[in-house]
């Protein structure tokens, strides 16, 4: 019995034979269709925040958040707004740390020995 064909195989039958010319043999590998992913979702920009941006429960907990605080909805979104600048103010102005490079360990001492001709 033979093995059927796939597709793939009686559309274009050169691409069924290895680079020598012969035909290939076993099961044939059909591609899986490329699935388009979308790309990562880049940072929101930190929008202003009023009260009219708002969904009706949002309001409702900033309004008690704010009543907590002492200050009014307007004034409590402001004062967010604020150190959200400033926050971000400060990471951009913020400097990283950077280590001092560790030295090998003993497999990578070991796997650089190897590397190195015999002479050295």
């Amino acid at each position: 019995m033979k093995p059927q064909k796939t597709n793939a195989q009686t559309a274009n039958p050169a691409a069924n034979e290895a680079p020598t010319g012969k035909p290939l043999t076993g099961t044939p590998v059909v591609a899986k269709p490329a699935i388009a992913k979308s790309p990562p979702a880049a940072p929101a920009a930190a929008k202003p925040v009023n009260a009219k941006s708002l969904t009706e429960g949002q309001r409702v907990y900033e309004a008690k958040r704010a009543a907590k605080a002492g200050m009014s909805l307007d004034k409590w979104l402001a004062s967010k707004e604020r150190e959200r600048e400033a926050e971000a103010r400060a990471k951009l102005k913020a400097v990283p740390v950077v280590k001092p490079a560790k030295p090998p360990g003993l497999l990578g001492r070991l796997l650089e020995r190897a590397q190195r001709p015999f002479g050295s």
